[in-house]
């Protein structure tokens, strides 16, 4: 599986070649910032691209903006995007074309590298992967709070899960409870917000984001 990697912190970049390398990754460009990254992923065409949303020459939003310019020119291609605070108006850019093969990350989570492999993973697989913290503040807020008062409690917490690109499996074991159970609360959850069924669980994902950033 190829990859590129932006990332302006040496030791960050570097170590993330080498645990990608590890985990049989093949890394074919890792680079500081954010100049010509468009046209580099554009003509590398990764199977998947960690990008720091901030690089150099202002550390504002490059990274984001490279990834989306080269997602216009090659739909859905697989970018984990990787930030050092919260900021869900960046991971509500980045979903906003519907493609798909994204992901928004805490730089934090590099550290559980397990799971940081297999979000790479999920996102190079077509997948939707979101932080858990941005989940929580896309959740928050008064008037989201209101809207959210449909669900259960438990509907509730596996709609943040969910959120997460967590598949039912993952879901029913964070939860300890049944498969069964999960689908059931799922059909209720979208029943309940007014969200289309889907067997397909990008789209599932992208469906309850795009709920809850509106």
């Amino acid at each position: 599986m190829r990859v590129v990697i932006a990332e302006d912190l040496v030791l960050l970049r570097d170590g993330l070649v080498r645990m990608l390398t590890a985990y049989g990754f093949e890394v074919v460009a890792a680079v500081e910032d954010a100049d010509g990254l468009s046209e580099t992923l554009c003509a590398l065409r990764p199977d998947v691209a960690v990008v720091d949303v901030r690089l150099p020459p202002t550390f504002t939003d490059e990274g984001l903006r490279a990834v989306i310019a080269a997602r216009r020119l090659v739909p859905a291609l697989p970018v984990l995007i990787l930030s050092q605070y919260v900021e869900p108006v960046y991971a509500r850019e980045l979903l906003s074309d519907g493609a798909g093969s994204v992901g928004y990350l805490l730089k934090d989570r590099v550290g559980e590298v397990g799971q940081f492999v297999d979000a790479v993973r999920q996102v190079a697989d077509g997948g939707t992967v979101m932080d858990p913290d941005v989940v929580a503040q896309l959740l928050g807020g008064g008037r989201r709070r209101a809207q959210l008062a449909v669900l259960t409690p438990r509907e509730r917490e596996v709609l943040a899960v969910m959120a997460e690109g967590r598949s039912n499996a993952a879901i029913a074991e964070r939860l300890v409870i049944t498969d069964k159970a999960v689908s059931k609360h799922i059909n209720r959850i979208l029943t309940k917000l007014d969200l289309p069924p889907s067997d397909d669980d990008h789209r599932r994902v992208l469906a309850v984001l795009a709920y809850l950033g509106s």
